[in-house]
C-alpha cells in the first residue's frame, strides 16, 4: 500500500505547519459521502427531470448515476497514487504541469462547493420559513441564509472530527426522509393504486427530441449525483486512504444511485407527471397523495432543511480542504495553508471560503425573482462536469508515473468514456441548460483568471526584488 504522511509538522511555504488530524475511518468516510450526495438535488429535481422527459424520469437519474461511476474510478485511481488534499487540482497540476490550468481548475471545484453550498443555504432558508409557515420576504431570507453561513463556519473551524460527527445526524435525517418517501409510495403502490404504465412512457416537450431531452434531463439529474469527488479532498484527514477509498466510494454511489432511482420510479408512479412537474416540493406531493394526511408531509420541509444544511457543510468542509492543500503546494498563497495550532484545522482557508460564499449569496440575491437555487445548483454540476473531463484525461497522462505501492487502477476504457460523457453534458446544445449557468460560471472563471493574473504579477515582482 501507498505509504501515508503521519502526523506533525510538515514543511509548506509559509513555514512549518502541523498536519491536518486522521479521523475518518470507513463508517465516517462512507456517511460522509452518502451525505454529501444526498441533499438538495433529490428533494427538488423529480419533479423538473420528469418535466423533461415524462415518467421516465429513473433513466435520467441511471444514466447519471452511470457518468458519476465512470469518473469515480479516476478519482480513485488519482486519490489512492496520490493521498493528498488538493484534489483535481493536485491531480491536474501533475498531469499537465500548466500553473494557469491548475489554478483555473483549483479556482473551478472550489466555486463550485461554494456555488452548491450557498444554493443550500438559501434553500435552508426557504424551508425554515416554509417550515414555520413564515411569510417573509427575500431581504429576511438573506440574512436567515448568511446567519446560516455563519453556523456552518463555527462548525467547521471547530474541527473536521466535529464536522464529521454533525454530518452523521443530518445523513441519517435525510436518508430516512427519502426512505420514508419510499416505504409509503409502495405502500400505496401495494393496494393496486399506482399507474406504472407511466413509469415507462416518454413524454418530451415539442421543441426536444426523446434523445436531446433526456441528456438535458441528464445534465438536471447529474447535479444529484455530485458530492462523490469531495471525499477525495479529505484524504490526509482519512486513515489508510490507499486502502479503504475505493469499497467505502463505490459503495457509496451504488446506495445513493439505487435511492435515487426508486425515489423517482415511486414518485412518478404515485403521481400524475404533469402534477409532479409543476410542484415546488415534489416528494411532500407525492406523500399527500400516497397517504393523505400522514404527517411526515408537514416535516418534509424541516427533514429537507436538514438535507441542504448537510450538502453546505461537507461542500464548505471541500472548498476550504481544497485552497490549505493548494496553498501548502505553493500554487496558491501559502497563508491558505495555515493551520490552527490547537484545532488542527486550516482556519486561513475556511475563513476565506466563507466570505466568498456570503457575497454570492448576497450578490445573486439582489434580484428577487432569481431563482437563486436552480441557477447556483445548475453551476455548480457545469463546473465539474468540466473539471471531471480535465481529470478522467489526467488518468491517462498519468499513467507513465509509477508510484511506490499498490493503487486502484481505473483501467484504459472507462477514463476515456467519461471524459467524453462529461464534455458532452457541458456543451449547451446537448445539455439544454438555461444561458444563466454560462453566464455564472464564465463570470467566476473570469475572477479566478484575473486573481492568477494578481498572483503571477506578484511573484514575478518578488522574484525580480530578490
Amino acid at each position: 500500500m501507498a505509504q501515508t504522511r503521519p502526523p506533525g509538522p510538515i514543511e509548506t511555504n509559509g513555514g512549518e505547519q502541523p498536519s491536518l488530524k486522521q479521523v475518518m475511518g470507513p463508517g465516517l468516510l462512507l456517511l460522509f459521502i452518502i451525505g454529501d450526495i444526498l441533499g438538495t438535488g433529490i428533494y427538488a429535481l423529480t419533479g423538473q427531470v420528469a418535466g423533461e422527459v415524462g415518467g421516465a424520469a429513473w433513466l435520467p437519474f441511471a444514466i447519471a448515476f452511470f457518468v458519476a461511476l465512470v469518473t469515480a474510478c479516476s478519482y480513485l485511481e488519482l486519490v489512492t497514487k496520490y493521498p493528498q488534499a488538493a484534489g483535481a487540482a493536485l491531480y491536474v497540476h501533475k498531469a499537465f504541469g500548466t500553473h494557469i490550468l491548475t489554478f483555473m481548475v483549483c479556482f473551478a471545484v472550489m466555486c463550485s462547493g461554494i456555488t452548491s453550498a450557498s444554493a443550500a443555504s438559501r434553500a435552508f432558508a426557504a424551508n425554515l420559513s416554509t417550515g414555520f409557515g413564515l411569510d417573509v420576504g427575500n431581504g429576511v431570507i438573506l440574512m436567515i441564509a448568511l446567519a446560516f453561513m455563519l453556523l456552518v463556519l463555527a462548525v467547521n473551524l471547530r474541527g473536521v472530527g466535529e464536522s464529521v460527527k454533525i454530518n452523521v445526524v443530518l445523513t441519517a435525517i435525510e436518508l430516512s426522509g427519502l426512505l420514508l418517501v419510499i416505504m409509503i409510495s409502495l405502500y400505496f403502490i401495494s393496494g393496486g393504486n399506482a399507474d406504472f404504465s407511466r413509469v415507462v412512457a416518454f413524454d418530451t416537450p415539442e421543441d426536444k427530441s426523446v434523445f436531446l431531452a433526456a441528456s438535458a434531463a441528464t445534465s438536471l439529474a447529474f447535479f444529484a449525483m455530485v458530492g462523490f469527488e469531495d471525499s477525495v479532498n479529505m484524504a490526509e484527514e482519512t486513515k489508510n486512504p490507499s486502502r479503504i477509498f475505493p469499497r467505502v466510494m463505490l459503495t457509496g454511489l451504488g446506495i445513493t444511485g439505487l435511492i435515487y432511482v426508486l425515489v423517482s420510479i415511486c414518485a412518478v408512479a404515485v403521481v400524475p407527471v404533469g402534477e409532479l412537474a409543476a410542484s415546488e416540493t415534489p416528494l411532500s406531493l407525492v406523500v399527500q397523495t400516497a397517504a393523505p394526511g400522514f404527517p411526515i408531509s408537514d416535516l418534509l420541509p424541516f427533514i429537507s432543511m436538514f438535507a441542504v444544511a448537510n450538502s453546505a457543510l461537507i461542500n464548505m468542509l471541500m472548498a476550504s480542504r481544497l485552497l490549505y492543500g493548494m496553498g501548502r503546494q505553493g500554487v496558491l498563497p501559502a497563508f491558505l495553508s495555515k493551520v490552527h495550532p490547537t484545532r488542527r484545522t486550516p482556519y486561513a482557508a475556511i475563513l476565506f471560503t466563507t466570505a466568498i460564499a456570503g457575497g454570492l449569496i448576497t450578490f445573486v440575491s439582489l434580484d428577487p425573482e432569481s431563482p437563486v437555487v436552480a441557477l447556483l445548483g445548475g453551476t455548480t454540476s457545469l463546473l465539474l462536469l468540466a473539471v471531471f473531463a480535465l481529470v478522467n484525461l489526467s488518468v491517462l497522462v498519468l499513467r507513465k508515473d509509477q508510484v511506490i505501492g499498490e493503487h486502484f487502477k481505473a483501467g484504459r476504457i472507462l477514463p476515456v468514456v467519461g471524459t467524453f460523457t462529461c464534455v458532452y453534458l457541458v456543451l449547451p446544445w446537448s445539455s439544454g441548460r438555461p444561458a444563466g449557468q454560462y453566464e455564472i460560471a464564465g463570470v467566476l472563471l473570469a475572477i479566478g483568471l484575473v486573481l492568477w493574473g494578481i498572483t503571477w504579477y506578484a511573484r514575478r515582482q518578488a522574484s525580480t526584488n530578490a
